[in-house]
């Protein structure tokens, strides 16, 4: 059984269709990539899983269960983060207060402060900063700092939507070692990614959606190799 399985999704704006009929499953352990141009529909169909969206029609389950109807906050406590497209981080707040927010469904406080050493140990920068404003954080810290926050939930999986954005390479390559290290370490990955070179460098699998359909599956180390990926994705 998939632990994250999405069943012939439909998705409307209005009047426009921006995700038609899209089926995937995402296993325990896995790093997926969803990969596609701007525009495409990834990141609705993140939105859609962790119920910032209602779809037309078509079902989410989660570890069996269906949660295609579940409240968003419902969907963090049953093991789900979302790491959001442009970071999101409370700007006005501490790099501590945000970690904490990021713990607001569980109420065992050893376990979150255990949480929190895992996370300084995890992002030494965040510790060094624990009490400085999010706002004042360069683009690379805020998105550790999303990141960090996600995982303070202790998810099963985590959705991370374009986390390398406008990041220097430096930053970009520290966050897709995190990436690594953060699957390493249990958590299964889904990863709507630009970058398609990186995404497809370090996932098991991933699906290559165009125009709110998936075209493309298969194994990334074979879809990097597919002449048509290469073509649209990878500059080559």
């Amino acid at each position: 059984m998939a632990m994250l399985e999405i069943k012939n999704l439909e998705v409307f704006y209005g009047v426009i269709q921006a995700i038609k009929g899209v089926s995937f499953e995402v296993n325990e352990g896995e790093v997926i990539a969803l990969i596609g141009a701007n525009g495409a529909g990834k990141t609705t169909i993140l939105h859609t899983i962790t119920g910032l969206i209602a779809p037309r029609a078509g079902q989410v389950f989660f570890e069996g269960q269906e949660i295609t109807k579940l409240p968003g906050h419902k969907i963090v406590s049953r093991g789900i983060a979302h790491v959001p497209e442009g970071r999101r981080v409370f700007a006005e707040l501490s790099v501590l207060e945000n970690l904490k927010l990021g713990a607001y469904t569980r109420k065992d406080k050893k376990e979150i402060e255990a949480s929190l050493e895992m996370i300084y140990s995890r992002f030494p920068r965040l510790k060094e900063r624990r009490n400085q404003l999010a706002g004042t954080l360069s683009g690379g810290e805020q998105q550790m700092l999303a990141m960090g926050r996600a995982l303070m939930s202790k998810p099963r999986i985590i959705l991370m939507d374009e986390p390398s954005m406008g990041l220097s390479p430096i930053f970009v390559n520290e966050i897709f070692k995190i990436i690594e290290d953060v699957s390493k370490a249990g958590t299964t990955v889904l990863l709507v990614e630009q970058n398609a070179k990186k995404a497809l460098a370090i996932a098991d699998r991933a699906y290559v959606l165009e125009t709110g359909r998936i075209t493309l599956s298969g194994d990334a180390k074979d879809l990097m190799n597919d002449d048509s990926v290469k073509k649209a994705y990878l500059g080559e």
